[in-house]
């Protein structure tokens, strides 16, 4: 009895190492697409790869994010030969700040945000790296921050909809055996919080 729960707990970590190799792979393909598409605005990207940092984030907590986030980003600009170049640190900038507060919001509050939120705040801290790195790097002129209110309506937007997708993507995901032990914590968590909004 104890092998077959032994070879059962097993079996589902191996399926959840090769969830977060598939999510990995999934950001590379996805962060280089998003680069050679047209963006709305310079050096704004939509940020489709979050959604999968984000997903990654709420099964495996941070250090699969930081995981995600960093191997996109690095291989990506192998892949694309920008590696060293501006754009290079402007994404590196944008990511690094984006999954800074992205964990710290969901290490601070891990049962009162759901993957909208963490994705909205994000989004918000990629603009704001990206913007950041653009000034001391291509653009030393205050002008550049007049784009700042533009780069933060796009991410809100794109955030609000990648948090949507990271939703969607973990609720199937959780149906799914590899995350069987993590579905049941969870609900676990909801009901002792439930109990305690509401002892009687």
């Amino acid at each position: 009895m104890t092998s077959s729960v032994d070879k059962s707990l097993e079996l589902e970590q191996v399926r959840q190492r090769v969830f977060l190799a598939l999510f990995i792979a999934l950001a590379i393909a996805v962060h280089a697409i998003e680069f050679l598409l047209p963006s709305p605005l310079p050096w704004f990207r939509v940020g489709l790869a979050n959604i999968l940092t984000v997903t990654a984030l709420f099964l495996y907590g941070a250090q699969a994010a930081w995981t995600v986030t960093l191997t996109r980003i690095l291989v990506g600009a192998l892949l694309l030969g920008t590696l060293f170049s501006p754009g290079f640190f402007l994404s590196l900038s944008g990511g690094l700040l984006a999954t800074v507060l992205m964990t710290g919001l969901y290490g601070c509050l891990p049962t009162r945000i759901g993957p909208v939120g963490v994705s909205l705040v994000g989004a918000l801290g990629h603009a704001s790296g990206q913007l950041l790195m653009a000034w001391l790097l291509i653009i030393r002129h205050p002008s550049v921050w007049l784009m700042l209110p533009y780069f933060l309506l796009f991410s809100f937007i794109s955030g609000l909809l990648n948090g949507l997708a990271a939703s969607y993507l973990l609720e199937f995901l959780l149906k799914h055996p590899a995350f069987a032990q993590l579905k049941t914590a969870r609900a676990g968590r909801l009901r002792i919080k439930s109990h305690t909004r509401n002892p009687l």
